[in-house]
């Protein structure tokens, strides 16, 4: 579990017991932290599940435009912004874009394989 929850876990088992960890401000923040993360997927899964079925996308190459196009227009500005702005590093942009489209793409692509729906040609 530690790999998974960190220095919470590790904070956890120090404690003298569960009550006094459940009631300490670290496992509020992580439980809200790691709460808020799943509804986030799940809100995210849910919308690209229903473009999918929504624009009738039946193919992967369909699926990574669909991708593409929520990439561009969710999270492109932020990079743009933090290249052009920020003067951030580009290494370091490039590093989060590419985790986004993996993120975009590859969830558009893993629904299309999943099935969002029955088969339409039956």
């Amino acid at each position: 579990m530690a790999p998974v929850f960190g220095d919470t876990y590790h904070r956890a088992q120090k404690a003298n017991s569960s009550e006094e960890f459940i009631k300490s401000k670290e496992a509020t923040s992580a439980a809200a932290a790691y709460g808020s993360s799943l509804v986030g997927a799940g809100i995210q899964s849910y919308g690209t599940g229903a473009l999918i079925n929504a624009t009738g996308t039946l193919s992967y190459k369909g699926a990574a435009y669909l991708g593409s196009l929520i990439f561009m227009a969710s999270s492109a500005p932020t990079f743009i912004a933090q290249v052009v702005q920020e003067k951030r590093p580009l290494d370091t942009v490039a590093v989060g874009a590419l985790a986004r489209v993996f993120e975009t793409v590859g969830l558009s692509i893993f629904l299309v394989w999943w099935g969002t729906r029955t088969n339409p040609f039956d």
